[in-house]
C-alpha cells in the first residue's frame, strides 16, 4: 500500500435493511473512494461511521437505534442517513452525539458530513475506483436501482413519506450502468425499486439517447434492453400492472430471467381494500395461469401479511386457499406490525391479537412450504444452468441457484461431488432430490 492510501482517512459503514437501501450505500462509498478515503471492515480503525438506516417498521426503526447507539459505543464519530434520518428528533433523542443526520438517498448531504468530520486529504486519487463503482455484493451479482419513490399509498406503508414519489433513472443511464456491470464480471443483475413495474410513468416514459438511438423509459422496454447484455435479468418488486402481461414471453423466451417478485400482500378483497391493494383477487389468480401457459417455468415470488386489522378467519382462509391455487414458488410473510405514521392506524378497524396473528402466520407457513415443495419436486430429473454463490471444496461441493432463486431470499441449489469450480461460475447441473427450500444436484453428466 503507497504512503497517501495509509494516511487516508478511514470510514466505517452498517448498512441496515432492504437492497435499496444497500445501494445507497454502494454509492456513498463509491464517492468517498473517489475523494480519497479508504474503508475499514472495523469500529476501532474508523475515523468516522456512517449508519444507513431502516425505517420501515417500528421493529426496524428499534433496530436502527440499537445500531447507531452501538456504532457511538464502539466509536463515537456516527454520521446517520437511510430512511429514520427522516426522524432526526427520534434520533437526537436517543443518541444526542451523532455528528449529522440525512435522510434516505441524500448522498450529498452525507459526504459533506463526512467531509467536515474528517476532511480528505489533499491531492486527487487515480484509480482508486473501479468503472462500475464499489459493491457490496459478490462480484458475480448486483443490485441496479431504477427508480426512487413511489406513487402508491398503501395503508400500511410509510416509504412514499420517506422516499418521496417515484423518480424514474433516465433509461440510458440505466443500461450504461447495466453495461458497466457486466463488463467487470457481473453475471445476474438484479433490477430493484419500490414499484419496478411502474418505472418511467412519472417522465411520461421520456426518450434518452442509448447508443445512438432515442430509448423509451418503460418497463417492458428495460426488460428487452438489459435482455441483451449477456446476464440473468432478475425483476424484483413488480407491481401487477396490466402491462406486465407484456414481459412474460420475453421470460419464455430466455431474454430475462422467468422470475417475478410481486408483494401481493394478501388475497382477500376486503383486506386489500382496507390495505389500499388491487383487490381483484380473482381476475389476479386468472392472469398468473395465464402467465404459466405463456412461460411454464415462471417463478413467482411474493409477501404475504397475516392479522392485518380487521382479518376475519373467512378472510384468512381465503388467503390460505388462493397461495394454493395460484402455486406462489417462493414467499415470505410476517404478522402485521403497526406502524408509526402509517394510515392503517386510523382506518378504526378491528385489532388482531398477537396469539391469533402468530397462529396464522404458522398455518400460512404450513402452506407456503407444502406448495413450495410441491413446485420444487417437479424440477427433480431436469438439467438446469445455475450460478455458483459458495465453495465448499473439501466436501467437494458448492453452494449455487438456479433461474427460480434470488440471492439471500430464495432456496439454494446444493451441488455434490462439483470440484474445479469458483464462486462465479456457471455450470450445468442435473436436479436429483428436492425439499421445501432447496434443489439437490450434481454436475451434468454424472448421474448413473
Amino acid at each position: 500500500m503507497s504512503a497517501p492510501m495509509q494516511n487516508a482517512p478511514k470510514v466505517g459503514l452498517v448498512s441496515l435493511g432492504c437492497p435499496k437501501a444497500l445501494v445507497d450505500s454502494e454509492r456513498i462509498l463509491t464517492t468517498l473512494r473517489a475523494q480519497g478515503y479508504s474503508f475499514s471492515p472495523s469500529y476501532e480503525g474508523a475515523d468516522v461511521v456512517i449508519v444507513n438506516t431502516c425505517g420501515f417498521l417500528d421493529s426496524a426503526k428499534a433496530e436502527s437505534l440499537d445500531a447507531i447507539g452501538e456504532a457511538m459505543s464502539e466509536n463515537g464519530k456516527v454520521i446517520v442517513t437511510g430512511c429514520l434520518g427522516g426522524e432526526e428528533e427520534m434520533i437526537r433523542k436517543a443518541h444526542p452525539g451523532v455528528l449529522a443526520i440525512s435522510g434516505a438517498h441524500q448522498y450529498e448531504a452525507v459526504v459533506s458530513a463526512v467531509h467536515e468530520a474528517v476532511p480528505p486529504i489533499p491531492n486527487a486519487f487515480v484509480d482508486l475506483v473501479p468503472e462500475q463503482g464499489l459493491r457490496l455484493t459478490p462480484r458475480h451479482y448486483a443490485y441496479l436501482k431504477i427508480s426512487e419513490g413511489c406513487n402508491n399509498r398503501c395503508t400500511f406503508c410509510i416509504i412514499p413519506s420517506i422516499r418521496g414519489d417515484l423518480v424514474s433513472r433516465p433509461i440510458a443511464s440505466v443500461l450504461y450502468e447495466a453495461e458497466r456491470l457486466v463488463k467487470a464480471g457481473v453475471k445476474e443483475i438484479m433490477v430493484i425499486s419500490q414499484d419496478t413495474s411502474a418505472y418511467g410513468v412519472d417522465t411520461k416514459y421520456a426518450t434518452s439517447p442509448y447508443r445512438g438511438r432515442q430509448v423509451e423509459a418503460r418497463f417492458q422496454t428495460l426488460a428487452e434492453e438489459l435482455g441483451q447484455l449477456g446476464a440473468w435479468v432478475r425483476m424484483h418488486y413488480v407491481y401487477p400492472y396490466p402491462h406486465v402481461d407484456n414481459v412474460i414471453p420475453l421470460m419464455r423466451d430466455g431474454v430475462i430471467l422467468p422470475y417475478l417478485d410481486i408483494p401481493f400482500q394478501h388475497a382477500s378483497p376486503q383486506v386489500l381494500k382496507s390495505m389500499r391493494r388491487p383487490a381483484n383477487q380473482e381476475k389476479t389468480a386468472d392472469r398468473i395461469r395465464k402467465w404459466r401457459e405463456v412461460c411454464p417455468d415462471l417463478a413467482i415470488r411474493s409477501t404475504f401479511i397475516v392479522g392485518f386489522p380487521g382479518e376475519t378467519e373467512e378472510d384468512f382462509s381465503m388467503l390460505l386457499d388462493w397461495v394454493k391455487e395460484t402455486r406462489i414458488d417462493r414467499a415470505g410473510a410476517f404478522p402485521y406490525e403497526p406502524v408509526t405514521g402509517a394510515r392503517a392506524n386510523d382506518l378504526g378497524l378491528q385489532e388482531i391479537p398477537d396469539e391469533i396473528k402468530q397462529e396464522r402466520y404458522g398455518r400460512l407457513m404450513e402452506a407456503l412450504q407444502e406448495v413450495s415443495a410441491q413446485q420444487l419436486a417437479s424440477r427433480v430429473g431436469r438439467t438446469i444452468d445455475v450460478l455458483v454463490d459458495d465453495v465448499e471444496p473439501e466436501e467437494q461441493r458448492v453452494i449455487a441457484r438456479s433461474k427460480w432463486d434470488a440471492p439471500e431470499i430464495d432456496g439454494n441449489v446444493i451441488v455434490e461431488n462439483a470440484t474445479g469450480i469458483k464462486p462465479g461460475d456457471m455450470i450445468s447441473v442435473t436436479v436429483v432430490d428436492s425439499d421445501e427450500y432447496d434443489l439437490y444436484a450434481v454436475p451434468a453428466g454424472t448421474v448413473q
